[in-house]
């Protein structure tokens, strides 16, 4: 078959511009090969290095759960169906991903060889079994003497099913034999410690339990012929939803997202990774068992588990300076209340830390004015002291309402237990919308003062988590105007009911009227033409209509700016089309995470905040709050974002029209990310006077 011939079956005509679209599949594994390349940059500190090479395989991992999951469904289900910007069939698109991932995988690989190395030099060493000295083999050897009793063998004939192999846990397979018998014994290794170490002479030693057990199997398996071993992993396709919304309407919704969690962990593996040779025909019935195809298994030598950079010492240059949140805003608890009275607050994390929002909450309990709280619940993390803070709020006599999305993905348990919780402490909980889930970041406190309701408004764009709070760059913003409590109350009284929240007038609230909004404003830009100016920081950007859009921004003469930490379908710089859209993609020591969205400028500039990308289901599929900053203090704080934005040279990354990213050299001293510590770690408010904001471009201060 032709190249040509191989193209018009696996891809489904669209539009004139296709050419300037980007498969959000392919856009996503570039994201990644990003963060890939951060470990590969000895600028950044080692062990901050392997971190990232931790999270490279931890996002690949859910990436083939989630996305991969979803294109084997379509696969089967609508095989004929192609992707809407590019046309690319879901057969097609899997085989893309393969190969991209197979090219990424040689350069994690040579990645790995320099970060070990660098370790080994550095009096770290991973062993290595394949040329181990004889002091760290009886070391070794101890060590697996003291997991053996945890070890528990399975045996099976050549013709029997394999044991289940749960979802991203690690399994040793041996491959026995005796004559003609043949049996497989598979060692599951979720009952033991993934790493263990020693020190010898100053020289720290990480051995990895799935290769200290492969290696000393024969003192496992003493009276069995060992053919050959490898250590395997299964990643289960995490596609799974709940089926029927007339059902969750009706039964307890706790026990159905329950019941779908236990489905979800025995789906079928969409990816199998291993560590070892085999043999062909050992390899192919060990695929056969598993019922997956040749091409969805990858074999490597970096380790599944690299969680043993926590174990590892070293010196302060092994890390990244200390950056912890600042604490102090300049407001004690009890005296919130009175600031936000008379201006609105933008707290901007990790700079400054969750902590003072949660002392708003307290406030709010020991406050004898307040009746009520409502809050939008979406990821907490594991000992939440904003749960905390609602419990009290509750134990105090408040109404405290908590809208808690049970479908969180892979937080659904966390969840389950929370909304437990809550109710047990008094709380009034209630679940997301059947056919949408809420991802907003809202909240509202009531007070009665003087017989007059007032309320006390947040919209923020990441989840009230302490813990992503200290790693993801978020903005919170909050304020007492009437108008914006009064469009949240009517949120909630909405979500409340099970209703989608209907179009207010000062917030944007999808379903209904973030995409209408965005597109309203795009076009108050191109109505200027070349004085139009557009800015967004986003996640991700793939719907179609909203790129159509900035489309006829560009063609209009307005200067687009997006920067998008991960997807964008988008290429910018196509003559004719995208020729006046910049795209940059900041990845560093933080996860950017927060939503800016900025139309015009000067006195004419409109700036929002909130929780939903440019994706489809943000748009369409979920409710997400914005609120657009009014104050010259809050407006002031999301531009001298955006200027470090722009002004980043170090951890910036370039688009280009042919879908490639790029990034200067000689920027260092430049990161966005540094600059804006600086500049939020010194912001402190007072009773008497709002935030005071530095003007100076903060990217422009050296190290």
């Amino acid at each position: 078959m032709s190249a040509k011939e191989k193209k018009s079956k696996n891809v489904v005509p669209v539009q004139a511009e296709e050419d300037t679209y980007i498969n959000r599949e392919i856009s996503w594994l570039a994201f990644n090969q990003r963060v890939l390349l951060e470990a590969a940059d000895t600028s950044v500190p080692l062990l901050e290095r392997l971190k990232f090479l931790m999270i490279y395989q931890s996002n690949l991992a859910e990436f083939y759960r989630v996305r991969i999951g979803i294109l084997t469904h379509r696969a089967l289900l609508t095989p004929d169906k192609g992707d809407p910007l590019t046309g690319l069939l879901p057969a097609a698109q899997i085989e893309e991903v393969l190969r991209v991932t197979r090219e990424q995988q040689t350069l994690m690989e040579s990645i790995w060889k320099s970060i070990r190395s660098d370790l080994r030099m550095n009096n770290v060493e991973v062993l290595d079994f394949k040329k181990i000295s004889k002091v760290d083999e009886l070391m070794s050897k101890k060590l697996f003497g003291d997991i053996r009793s945890m070890l528990q063998p399975q045996m099976i004939s050549a013709d029997q099913s394999l044991p289940f192999l749960w979802d991203g846990e690690a399994n040793i397979i041996a491959f026995l034999g005796r004559g003609t018998e043949q049996r497989l014994c598979i060692i599951p290794l979720n009952r033991v410690p993934a790493y263990q170490s020693f020190e010898i002479d100053g020289c720290q030693k990480i051995v990895p339990t799935a290769q200290l057990v492969r290696h000393f199997l024969p003192l496992l398996l003493k009276k069995e012929n060992i053919l050959q071993s490898a250590i395997v992993e299964v990643t289960r396709n995490a596609d799974v939803f709940i089926s029927s919304v007339e059902e969750s309407a009706n039964e307890d919704l706790r026990k159905k997202v329950s019941g779908m969690l236990t489905k979800r962990k025995r789906e079928m593996p969409v990816r199998v990774r291993i560590i070892g040779k085999l043999t062909d025909p050992c390899r192919a019935l060990l695929l056969r068992k598993l019922r997956v195809p040749e091409n969805r298994v990858f074999t490597q030598s970096v380790p599944f588990d690299l969680s043993f950079r926590s174990a590892i010492g070293g010196p302060a240059s092994f890390r990244y300076s200390e950056r912890r949140p600042q604490r102090d805003l300049g407001l004690k608890k009890g005296e919130y209340f009175r600031y936000i009275e008379k201006n609105d607050l933008l707290m901007s994390f990790p700079f400054q830390s969750m902590m003072s929002f949660v002392d708003l909450i307290y406030e709010a309990a020991d406050d004898p004015e307040v009746l009520s709280i409502k809050i939008t619940l979406y990821r907490m993390s594991a000992s939440s002291k904003i749960a905390a803070a609602l419990a009290y709020a509750a134990d105090r006599g408040k109404d405290v309402l908590c809208l808690l999305e049970l479908r969180a993905r892979f937080d659904e348990q966390n969840n389950i237990d929370y909304s437990e919780m809550l109710e047990d402490a008094g709380c009034r909980v209630v679940y997301g919308l059947p056919e949408y889930k809420v991802h907003s970041k809202l909240c509202v406190i009531t007070r009665l003062r003087n017989g007059v309701p007032e309320r006390i408004t947040q919209v923020g764009t990441g989840n009230y988590n302490e813990v992503t709070g200290e790693q993801y760059t978020d903005l919170s913003l909050i304020t007492a105007r009437e108008d914006v409590g009064l469009d949240a109350e009517t949120a909630f009284a909405a979500l409340t009911e099970g209703e989608i929240p209907p179009e207010v007038h000062h917030l944007w609230l999808a379903p209904l009227s973030f995409k209408p909004r965005v597109l309203e404003f795009l076009d108050q830009e191109i109505a200027k033409g070349e004085r139009g100016r557009v800015a967004m920081k986003v996640n991700a950007v793939n719907n179609l209509d909203v790129m159509k859009k900035l489309i006829e921004c560009s063609q209009a003469g307005v200067k687009v700016e997006l920067f998008v930490r991960g997807i964008c379908c988008l290429r910018p710089g196509v003559p004719g089309l995208t020729e006046n859209i910049s795209v940059i993609s900041v990845v560093g020591r933080w996860l950017e995470h927060s939503r800016i969205y900025s139309f015009g400028e000067g006195e004419e500039q409109r700036l929002f905040i909130g929780s939903g990308d440019l994706l489809g289901r943000n748009l369409e599929r979920r409710v997400e709050a914005f609120m657009e900053a009014v104050t010259p203090d809050t407006k002031a704080q999301l531009n001298v974002i955006l200027d470090a934005l722009r002004s980043d040279r170090e951890k910036g990354w370039i688009m280009h029209s042919d879908g490639t990213y790029t990034r200067e050299e000689g920027g260092e001293g430049t990161s966005s990310q540094e600059a804006l510590y600086r500049y939020f770690s010194a912001q402190r408010v007072t009773l008497d006077k709002p935030e005071e904001t530095v003007t100076a471009n903060p990217a422009e201060e050296t190290h």
